[in-house]
Order: C-alpha cells, then structure tokens, then sequence
C-alpha cells in the first residue's frame, strides 16, 4: 500500500494517543491536588475515636462525615442511593443548609426532610429523618435514617383503625334498627320471632368480629410466642373437628379428618394453633355447597409438618390469591358478608405461621375448590427432650 496514505493515518493515532494521556495526566494531577489541599489543613483524614467507624459501620443508620470545607470524606452507599450525597459533595440543599448553620451556631441539630431519590423532580420521595452534629479540627457527622417503613406501620395502623370502625358499625347499626323494630311490633309474635332470628345473627357476627380483632391484636405484640410448649398435632385436629362439627351439619358438610395417627408434634401455642386450623376450617364450610366436603389431613416430610384443609367451594381467581390474608380483603364481600364472615379469618392464620417460623399457602381455581397448608417446624421431640434433660443435669 502507498505510504503516502499511511502516513496521515499514524500521524492522526498519535495524535489521540497523545491527547488521551494528557487528560489522563490532568486528572491525575487533580486527584493528588485534592488530597494534598486535605493534608494542608492540617486535620486527619477522620477526627474520629478508634472504633468509632466500626460503630458507624454497625448501626443502622446512613453515616457521612464532612471536611471543614464540606466535601465529603465518607460516605456509605446509602447516602448516595437516597440522593443526599452526589460525588464529594452534599447534593441535598436543606441538609446543606443545616450544615450551614450548624457551622454558625454549633449546636446538634434534628430535622426532617423529604428527599427525592433520583434526578428528576417528579421521583420518589422519601421521608430521612438527619442528626447533624459537629465534630473537632472543624469536621461534621451526619445521621440519616430511612423513616419510609415507620411511615408504612403508621398507615396500616391507620388503615386498620379505619377498616374496624366501617366493619363495627354495620353489625352494631343492624342490631339497633332490629332492637327497635321488635320493639315496636311487640305485640305482633311473628314479627318478634322473624326479628329476634336475625338480632341473634348480627350479635353473632359482632361477637366474631370483636373476637378475631382480639385474637389479632396478641399476635401483633413483639412477643406473642413467650411461652412455647410442645403440641400434638393429630390432637388439635380432632380437637378443630369436634369443634366444628356442628357448623358443618348445620350446613349439611361432611367434615372428614385423617384418622391416621402421624405423631406430629410442633413448638407453640396450642390455643393460637388451633385457632388458625379452625379458621381455616371455618372458611371452608362457610364457602362450601350444601351436599359438599371438607377434608382436614396431616403430613409429615423434610422436618416440615404441612396440614391441609381441602374445600369443595367455588374457588379463589388467581388474581385474588395474593391479597386474601390481607385484612379484611374479600374476594366476594357480599357473599362473606351473608356467611358472617370477618375477613379476618386468613390474617389470622398468616400471623400464627410466621409467629410459629411457618408459612401458609393456597391453591385454588374457580370452580374446582381450594387447598389451604399450613406449614410449621417439626418439633424432634427425642432429641428436644435429650436436650432439656442435659440442661436439667
């Protein structure tokens, strides 16, 4: 090939190869820059006690430690994902405002800001609560703590309160209305009869209802397990059985449990166990057809107990399977509402698992039934007991 043509082409190559190394050169020579212009003022890297950085490290808040001149020389990867740190400096105006006037007064101060994750305007917001303090040689600590999940706590509550008081008021306004109709038709039997049965209908429903508020209230305490003892698991289903005996022949349900004999035994609460297997039971009588079944049964495998309750009912879409163990959710509020239902019945359940270290799932499909299991924790009861008597000794 003509080198005439070469010539231009190496000639171009050096020439960015060049330029390459001088902008490399340049930020270089920026870098040592900024680290000689720290040295300069005459301050240690971080003005902190030894093991204070492992402590920082270890809580759970987002720690940044700004220099005298407010750059940035530490900062965890929150601060940058929250939006409060941006390369070495503050990118939130309100904290660097507060580190302002921390500068001027130099005194701890406590706010809290909304910050917008991301770079656009419109993006999230999240609620930080910051702690800014000031430390020696000039040096200042910032705290920042994600306060969204106490935000979510204080809205669920909130949603509850809301959500029992719209629930309350229907059973409690029917029996009013109902007391004084039969009031004012006393002298007519049929009208006192027909009335009183459905005034015995609401008073139930509202007894239910207080009573799974009740029951859902102890399981949302800290420690609602404290006491754990060992439970039969093949006794709580007779037990569940019996109980919900008369209800299924009400209804004309067969109920049908395992009269096998699996020695499951788990750790818990018998009461709150047999609350949620009940409950389970319940639903599935109540949303079962006359003529129908529902079938209790219990396996044991991989050191899991599993209990199934198996219904005959219309089923569940798979749309809904997701949200049925949510507080009062119904897939069908009508039809919960005529069968006396609380739509607390699953939540219940739900927290009984995760309190006992289980789960609980469904399968189902319109038209062709659903299958509730409840998951828990085998209790080894040999070698449980093998080791209470070591600890005795």
């Amino acid at each position: 090939m003509d080198t005439t043509v070469w010539i231009p082409v190496v000639s171009a190559l050096l020439g960015l190869v060049v330029g390459a190394s001088g902008v490399w050169g340049a930020w270089i020579s920026e870098r040592s820059r900024h680290r000689e212009e720290l040295l300069a003022e005459g301050a240690p890297a971080l003005p902190l006690e030894p093991g204070v950085l492992s402590i920082l490290a270890a809580v759970p808040y987002t720690a940044i430690v700004l220099n005298c001149r407010d750059r940035v020389v530490r900062a965890d990867a929150n601060a940058y994902a929250y939006g409060l740190v941006k390369e070495e400096s503050l990118a939130n105006l309100e904290l660097a405002e507060i580190v302002e006037n921390l500068r001027a007064t130099g005194t701890v101060v406590e706010q809290e800001l909304e910050v917008i994750r991301g770079p656009f305007p419109s993006g999230q917001t999240i609620p930080v609560m910051v702690r800014v303090a000031p430390l020696r040689d000039g040096y200042v600590l910032i705290l920042a703590e994600n306060l969204s999940a106490s935000r979510r706590l204080e809205q669920t509550r909130r949603d509850f309160t809301a959500n029992v008081s719209h629930e309350l008021k229907t059973p409690v306004g029917a029996i009013q209305l109902l007391s004084e109709t039969i009031e004012n038709n006393a002298d007519d039997p049929e009208y006192v009869q027909q009335f009183a049965r459905s005034l015995r209908k609401e008073s139930k429903r509202l007894a239910n209802l207080v009573s799974d508020i009740i029951d859902l209230s102890r399981l949302e305490v800290p420690d609602a397990l404290h006491e754990p003892e060992l439970v039969d698991v093949d006794e709580l289903i007779q037990n569940v059985t019996e109980m919900q005996s008369v209800l299924a022949a009400e209804k004309q349900i067969s109920l049908v449990a395992s009269s096998k004999n699996t020695g499951a035994a788990v750790w818990g609460d018998a009461d709150l166990l047999t609350t949620a297997v009940r409950n389970l039971v319940d639903n599935a009588i109540r949303y079962s057809e006359s003529g129908g079944s529902v079938s209790m049964g219990v396996t044991v495998e991989d050191e899991l107990v599993r209990i199934a309750v198996v219904d005959q009912g219309p089923g569940i879409p798979a749309a809904e399977q997701d949200r049925i163990f949510e507080r009062f959710y119904r897939v069908d509020p009508g039809r919960s509402r005529a069968t006396g239902g609380t739509g607390l019945g699953l939540s219940i359940v739900k927290h009984v698992a995760m309190d006992h270290g289980g789960t609980v799932s469904v399968w189902s499909s319109p038209g062709r039934g659903s299958t509730f299991t409840l998951v828990l924790p085998q209790a080894r009861i040999e070698d449980d007991f093998d080791r209470m008597d070591e600890k005795e000794d």
